[in-house]
């Protein structure tokens, strides 16, 4: 009944903005905000892929009815990509990526770790640091982008900073998951300082899910 009596709300309250907006909201802006905050409220009751659908849904269905706005949100998070990797990758020598779409399936095989910095529409990343070759003592990686999905398993032999942000989605963080609106992640492992081996992760979603295992 609870559920029901939610999802009742929501239908008025998106009726309520196309009567109250209608004249400078678009039917399809207000079915895609309705799509988003019903997956925002699925996610945060556990039900987490079926969520990611309908805020798929609802992103979708802005892009057809606000294309240069969606772009012009694009935009602005490339160009931020750029001025922070600069600062967050305080030498040269790392490798900058960008593109629509990245696949990082480094949970297979042994890799080389090395600094980097990467930006895409649509990213997923599996990282295992257990088999994990660092090409130096200090590593710094940077994943943001529009929409991505991000799992890292690392060992407790390392030193590792977490700088997660997530604006629509989740972080699963030793066991606790925060799910919704607006979630952030700061943490620095104890033996941070201490380790031959440190890795700083800058992780930055306007939609996404971040779950990070520490062993």
């Amino acid at each position: 009944m609870e559920k029901r009596n939610r999802f009742i709300a929501l239908i008025l309250i998106g009726i309520g903005l196309l009567m109250l907006f209608g004249r400078w909201v678009g039917f399809f802006t207000i079915v895609a905000l309705l799509f988003i905050l019903m997956g925002i409220y699925t996610i945060r009751g556990g039900k987490v892929k079926r969520g990611y659908r309908l805020v798929a849904v609802g992103a979708i269905l802005l892009l057809i009815d606000h294309l240069l706005i969606v772009l012009g949100i694009a935009l602005i998070s490339l160009g931020w990509f750029f001025v922070k990797a600069r600062k967050v990758q305080n030498r040269d020598g790392y490798l900058q990526k960008q593109g629509f779409s990245g696949h990082y399936n480094w949970d297979q095989v042994p890799w080389v770790m090395r600094s980097q910095s990467v930006w895409h529409v649509i990213n997923e990343a599996d990282l295992d640091l257990s088999l994990a070759i660092p090409e130096e003592h200090r590593t710094v990686m940077m994943f943001q982008g529009i929409m991505g999905d991000t799992d890292i398993k690392i060992p407790e032999y390392y030193g590792v900073e977490l700088e997660v942000f997530v604006l629509f989605g989740a972080i699963d963080f030793r066991g606790q998951r925060d799910n919704g609106l607006m979630n952030r992640l700061n943490w620095k492992s104890p033996n941070y300082e201490t380790s031959e081996y440190k890795v700083k992760f800058h992780i930055s979603y306007l939609v996404g899910d971040v779950d990070i295992d520490l062993s």
